[in-house]
């Protein structure tokens, strides 16, 4: 297996575990130990949440596309805040109507740290 100059560099090696997971509508590529935004959906914090949507699983040295998911894939993470975006601020004017409306809107978000990836 060549390696990179920047992987000798570091003395890593070149390819990693990861793999591409579909989250509540949104794609994600995830390593064991990532933290991810994820959309928001109730649920405690610190509960375990499992995935099987998962695109493309890569092991280090091989990996495995989906038709349209991996057979057997499944990624598990655990649930670590409940968390929002900065605000946006939605501003409405109507130029003849003396109509001037500011609205603010934060969208919601999970964070999700990524715990084991299995395929």
């Amino acid at each position: 297996m060549k390696l990179s100059a920047l992987a000798l560099q570091r003395n890593t090696p070149v390819s990693t575990k990861y793999a591409i997971v579909n989250v509540f509508g949104r794609q994600f590529k995830v390593k064991e130990g990532d933290k991810i935004q994820a959309n928001y959906f109730a649920s405690d914090v610190g509960a375990k949440v499992s995935f099987s949507d998962v695109y493309m699983l890569n092991n280090g040295s091989n990996y495995k596309v989906g038709a349209p998911t991996v057979a057997g894939a499944k990624v598990t993470a655990t649930v670590s805040a409940h968390t929002r975006a900065d605000k946006v601020l939605v501003f409405k004017y109507l130029n003849k109507n003396h109509l001037k409306k500011t609205q603010g809107h934060r969208q919601p978000y999970t964070v999700l740290t990524i715990e084991k990836i299995e395929g």
